[in-house]
């Protein structure tokens, strides 16, 4: 059975199906509807081979059903059935939680995702624990104010750095993980990192994708 993975994020849609070779893309952005996300999706993937889909939302999703509307896309999303308008079984996630999958390697691990605002997920020995913690207070505002893609335009590279080190370090205090894993769009903008942290590839989403049906 051949997959294709979904992956929604503020600022692109990104899919690729098992086999293929490269991954494809449309833009995303404020006006985003999920109807549009699916018919845009299946114009984007023609000629491909699947059977099935993957989509990772950037929203809470509980039983492949988004509870909440995207807070940097347009309006539909909650209880939109992506199943129907695929006409393919379809599993849907929070896309932090498929770019966990893909980058999980056993233990209890930590995924924060750094883009337009902050995924995360906790993996706990094979359970996955969805999480929504870009909303909690830090400092004068929240953890996603300071080192989503808004913070690190206000603060510069130096302080966003230091924003999204302590980020991990309160976390890591509150959740204790074995190791963290930074993905999104600007996890690659880090180095010299603390030695239990690491930056996953934003193709891991894919793999996760791929994974929910293993």
């Amino acid at each position: 059975m051949r997959v294709l993975a979904v992956d929604v994020g503020g600022r692109h849609v990104k899919a690729l199906a098992q086999g293929e070779a490269e991954r494809r893309r449309f833009k995303s952005g404020p006006d985003l509807t999920p109807e549009r996300t699916v018919a845009e999706t299946l114009e984007l993937v023609e000629g491909w081979q699947f059977d099935c889909v993957s989509i990772g939302i950037p929203a809470p999703v509980a039983d492949d059903v988004v509870e909440r509307d995207p807070v940097n896309l347009g309006p539909g999303w909650k209880g939109f059935d992506f199943q129907a308008a695929f006409g393919r079984p379809t599993k849907v996630v929070n896309d932090a939680v498929m770019q966990a999958i893909g980058s999980y390697e056993g233990g209890r691990m930590l995924f924060l995702g750094l883009g337009t605002g902050l995924g995360s997920t906790l993996i706990v020995d094979d359970t996955i624990v969805p999480m929504e913690l870009a909303h909690l207070p830090f400092r004068r505002a929240t953890f996603e104010d300071y080192v989503g893609r808004a913070g690190r335009a206000r603060l510069g590279p130096k302080r966003w750095r230091e924003a999204v080190l302590k980020t991990i370090e309160h976390l890591s205090a509150a959740l204790l993980p074995d190791y963290v894993v930074l993905g999104g769009g600007l996890a690659d903008e880090l180095a010299d990192l603390p030695t239990n942290v690491r930056v996953g590839g934003n193709e891991q989403a894919f793999l996760g994708g791929f994974r929910l049906w293993d």
